[in-house]
């Protein structure tokens, strides 16, 4: 598996087929899938940070000679964003929901923003040997896509998957859990998720275990645990309790766990799953 030196920060780059390749950055991890044909290229977001974006250009424009002709983000979050500016020329497509998705997120850097060319719902698109198709998929976002690629058995998801796990902050899980459920009607061995790398077709089953693990376990405990106690024992939630079986977690699953049993905390998530539980026990 190559790599490449971009002063402090390292892209890790695996060819998937031989005419896409995917990029990991250092910066959360996030990944970039190109689909070549001859010497353009388009690409499936745009990785997390500006020094990993610039490494990104500089394998496939320096090193490999390619043309960036145009960038999709799968989600307009600035983790997924970094290099729109490096591509002026290349025209960028986004589902029309893009503006809520970037003011919605933690951490919006401005400088990563940029208006895109062409705004959308659903389109198929051929590009080289492949036909890819973005599917409007909202799940942890309002404008997420899906980019299902039949000729390459591969669907990029986004962030509606984190790994074997679910990221909870500011998103519905109800449209999470329906999100995971229609890539996993795509039938595809390989889903390439927003960040970390690439996984097969069971990533889907274990990100819809956990979802329901932690969701049972926080209604579990915001209906039976003291006011005061719930926060304390929400945070004492163990990854491994919520992990479908043999599932090892990543030291970044880890890390966005903690980052979940946060945010459930702060945006009080699952809270109308338990009144709602609640109140069908009473009726």
């Amino acid at each position: 598996m190559p790599s490449f030196q971009a002063e402090a920060t390292v892209v890790r780059v695996e060819e998937l087929c031989s005419d896409v390749m995917m990029f990991v950055g250092d910066a959360l991890e996030s990944v970039a899938t190109a689909f070549i044909d001859g010497d353009h290229a388009l690409l499936v977001d745009s990785l997390g940070s500006a020094e990993d974006a610039e490494g990104l250009r500089r394998v496939l424009c320096d090193e490999m000679g390619k043309t960036v002709r145009m960038i999709a983000p799968t989600h307009f979050m600035s983790d997924h964003v970094a290099g729109l500016l490096l591509f002026p020329d290349a025209l960028v497509m986004a589902h029309r929901h893009f503006r809520h998705a970037f003011l919605s997120q933690n951490r919006l850097v401005a400088a990563f923003y940029r208006e895109p060319d062409l705004v959308l719902d659903n389109m198929a698109l051929r590009w080289g040997r492949h036909q890819l198709r973005f599917l409007y998929n909202p799940g942890k976002t309002m404008d997420h896509f899906s980019v299902d690629v039949p000729t390459a058995d591969l669907v990029c998801v986004g962030d509606n998957i984190v790994g074997n796990i679910v990221y909870l902050s500011r998103a519905d899980p109800a449209l999470q859990r329906a999100a995971i459920g229609r890539i996993r009607q795509f039938g595809r061995s390989r889903v390439v998720g927003g960040h970390i790398g690439a996984f097969d077709a069971s990533v889907l089953d274990n990100a819809l275990h956990y979802l329901s693990r932690i969701q049972d376990s926080v209604v579990r405990i915001r209906r039976q645990a003291p006011s005061e106690d719930v926060a304390g024992r929400i945070a004492s939630l163990r990854i491994e309790d919520c992990l479908a079986p043999h599932v090892v977690p990543t030291a970044f699953e880890r890390e966005w766990h903690v980052n979940n049993l946060q945010a459930i905390v702060a945006q009080s998530i699952f809270s109308l799953d338990a009144s709602l539980a609640s109140r069908a026990e009473a009726a």
